[in-house]
């Protein structure tokens, strides 16, 4: 198969504790950046052979030296600045609790430009040490930058019309799809919580609150997205996945996938999909009947949100409850998000989070063979 995987899994993984501990001797001032980066070689080294000897045919790098899986790529964009008073979003633990997290805040304040190619280096980096399986890098969504702060945050003096804004930051997407493929990275995935949230009703009236058209936002960023895909190297797949929010065991939001389901599956121009389905706050598989033929669908069903370790058996009846709506050869099976998607992880140990991988291979050889 090419990418996605019948096994596979989002991206993010636990950081150690001697990544996190050498990223505060870091800024402390204690070690230099290059030690630093010597840590977090080590650790990438380890996870690899970790998901090497679990079965992956896709490796990441665990996303081990970012604080956040998707403000340590949009903070490298030109004409993208960091806003110092982050926005404060709640999130929702299983048990019931609320955390409330200050999110990092962005500013366009300039033409958006791709001054170097972002996280090049470290799929290089990645891919001397993948062997023979395929090196995956994650990025956010172009949407990210736009879904983070709408018009507001884009300066009308740099960007009075926002068909500017989306040309420019289309082009700098395309322009690092390219230097990307030219590193030989041939596995991308694109990271996307606009395209998940909307289908929350609580989420679509924030949108409208700060004046957007929430009902066809999903059909912009579409769109847009489709636009990136379109400037592609050649041999690169492509998947996106789209999450309802994922930190420190918690989530943003919740809803099925009806809202956008038709226009999503239809017409995103995208190899496979990475879809949340680990519990009822993710809604029925009914939204995959749009799915069409040659496109893959990857379940989320193994979730990173806590350490317990789901039942083989249970996985497969709801493997078998999605070929209802998709056909079981489009199918493929990952956890439902990262274990990390910022660097404080989720409530899991090191070694659930590698019997939950371990799990996900298992059960697609039983399935798929």
């Amino acid at each position: 198969m090419s990418p996605p995987f019948r096994a596979d899994h989002v991206g993010s993984l636990l950081r150690p504790p001697e990544v996190k501990a050498a990223r505060e001797s870091f800024r402390a001032g204690t070690i230099t950046a290059q030690r630093l980066r010597e840590v977090e070689d080590d650790a990438i080294r380890s996870n690899v052979a970790m998901q090497q000897e679990v079965g992956l045919q896709a490796v990441t790098d665990g996303e081990i030296r970012r604080q956040s899986w998707h403000m340590d790529f949009i903070y490298q964009l030109g004409g993208v600045s960091r806003v110092a008073k982050g926005q404060t979003v709640e999130f929702h633990t299983l048990s019931g609790e609320t955390i409330v997290s200050a999110q990092g805040a962005l500013h366009v304040d300039g033409k958006v430009s791709l001054e170097h190619t972002i996280f090049g280096e470290d799929f290089t980096t990645l891919a001397s040490m993948a062997g023979s399986a395929m090196p995956k890098l994650t990025i956010p969504s172009v949407n990210m930058i736009y879904s983070r702060g709408g018009r507001a945050a884009i300066d009308e003096a740099s960007y009075p019309d926002l068909d500017e804004f989306w040309s420019d930051l289309v082009a700098a997407y395309g322009e690092e799809l390219q230097r990307l493929g030219e590193l030989g990275c041939r596995y991308l995935q694109f990271d996307d919580t606009s395209l998940a949230m909307i289908n929350d009703p609580t989420m679509r009236e924030q949108i409208a609150a700060r004046g957007d058209d929430a009902e066809h936002m999903h059909l912009v960023f579409i769109r847009r997205l489709n636009d990136v895909i379109a400037l592609k190297p050649a041999g690169m797949a492509i998947t996106t996945h789209m999450c309802r929010g994922n930190y420190r065991s918690s989530y943003s939001s919740q809803g099925s996938y009806d809202f956008v389901a038709e226009a999503l599956f239809s017409e995103l121009a995208v190899d496979g999909f990475f879809v949340e389905y680990d519990d009822e706050r993710s809604g029925g598989f009914e939204p995959l009947r749009f799915v069409p033929k040659g496109k893959m669908v990857v379940l989320g069903l193994v979730t990173t949100k806590r350490g317990e370790l789901e039942a083989k058996d249970e996985l497969k009846r709801r493997i078998e409850q999605a070929s209802a709506f998709v056909p079981i050869e489009q199918i493929c099976l990952s956890p439902q998000c990262g274990f990390a998607s910022t660097l404080e992880g989720n409530d899991l140990s090191y070694e659930q989070q590698v019997d939950k991988l371990r799990l996900v291979v298992e059960t697609a050889h039983e399935v798929w063979g």
